[in-house]
């Protein structure tokens, strides 16, 4: 699905990724792990395509294309989409008018109304996008967008930021179901067994690990100082970071 190698991110004057490499498999979901500034959402928006986000080395390719300088729009059609920690408000356009853009690719009508229930968002369908939104209005909207545009690798960047308890079983399941469809675990499945029904692949931030209670990560891994230094099951890697913090990524980095 998406193949990274050897990529080389600057912002300004400054070396934001630093040789990352990563590969996932058509329907596999990795957990992405990492202190502040470590480059996580560097990550995302360079393979969303942002200009300032300067690709001066490596390659990315998704479905066997090459979109390293693929401008933003090309990737989203192609079938990327990407949920933001802080989305912008745009005053002037409805939030319903961007929820059909994002789903004028699909080959049959879709009821927009119907997807802004399911995430209990209907009431907000005529508000401009975000404006007097809260945490977890934003979070819903961001969601409702890409279930309108259905796209085959999904991003999130800490879709439990700014969520409150309450809402936090809504978000955690709707991601669940946008990667993995309405398919539920069965007694005795596998990861194995579940990725291979699956043909859509997420790229997951997460500090807390909430999400880690509502889907099926395949695996995790960390970011540190614009470079990846870990791969385990991400249940695992989050339990080491609470006991031992980031400390022991520096170590295994030397």
């Amino acid at each position: 699905m998406l193949h990274i190698e050897d990529l080389h991110v600057f912002i300004d004057d400054q070396e934001v990724l630093q040789g990352v490499s990563l590969e996932i498999k058509e329907g596999e979901t990795i957990i992405l792990f990492g202190p502040n500034g470590s480059g996580k959402t560097s990550l995302l928006m360079a393979l969303m395509g942002f200009a300032n986000y300067k690709v001066t080395r490596g390659k990315i390719t998704f479905k066997g294309q090459d979109i390293t300088h693929a401008p933003i729009y090309e990737r989203a059609r192609l079938g990327i989409g990407m949920s933001f920690q802080r989305p912008p408000t745009i005053h002037g356009l409805k939030t319903r008018h961007l929820v059909t853009m994002c789903a004028k690719h699909r080959n049959r009508a879709v009821n927009i109304d119907e997807l802004a229930r399911k995430v209990n968002f209907d009431q907000f369908l005529e508000r401009d996008i975000n404006a007097g939104f809260s945490g977890g209005e934003i979070k819903r909207s961001e969601l409702l967008q890409l279930m309108a545009q259905k796209p085959s690798l999904l991003l999130f960047d800490e879709p439990e930021s700014g969520v409150d308890l309450e809402n936090m079983a809504l978000i955690g399941n709707t991601v669940r179901e946008l990667l993995n469809g309405s398919q539920q675990p069965t007694l005795g499945a596998s990861m194995k067994d579940l990725r291979a029904k699956r043909s859509t692949s997420g790229l997951i931030i997460t500090h807390t690990g909430y999400i880690l209670d509502y889907i099926f990560a395949d695996r995790g891994q960390v970011l540190y100082d614009g470079v990846l230094c870990c791969d385990s099951n991400p249940r695992v890697i989050l339990e080491h970071i609470g006991k031992f913090g980031y400390k022991e990524c520096v170590r295994c980095l030397k």
